[in-house]
């Protein structure tokens, strides 16, 4: 089998596939982190909301903080399964390009 040039596979529909996937994937994602990350300062900075008593003596900003542990973890463990697939999409170009 020929090996095919990176022009080639770049014009690829497979190659446009991923891109389109993995942007599709990667920047809501992006966009809820930071929101998600940037809201505790501000919150905490500007309005009283997570001042107030959630569970006894710990306030929401301290659930927010620690959702924020959680959140992280979430979204690794969600980009390493689509990661997977996208592994699983760049070996089948490989395949077509030869390699």
């Amino acid at each position: 089998m020929e090996e095919k040039s990176y022009t080639e596979v770049w014009h690829s529909e497979k190659f446009k596939t991923l891109l389109s996937r993995k942007k599709r994937f990667i920047i809501p994602m992006t966009v809820f982190f930071l929101l998600f990350y940037f809201a505790l300062p501000i919150l905490t900075s500007y309005t009283e909301v997570l001042n107030h008593p959630a569970i006894g003596p710990i306030t929401w900003a301290w659930v927010f903080a620690f959702a924020q542990f959680i959140m992280t973890w979430v979204l690794c463990i969600l980009y390493s399964r689509k990661a997977a697939q996208f592994d699983r999409m760049v070996d089948d170009i490989k395949k077509d390009m030869g390699a």
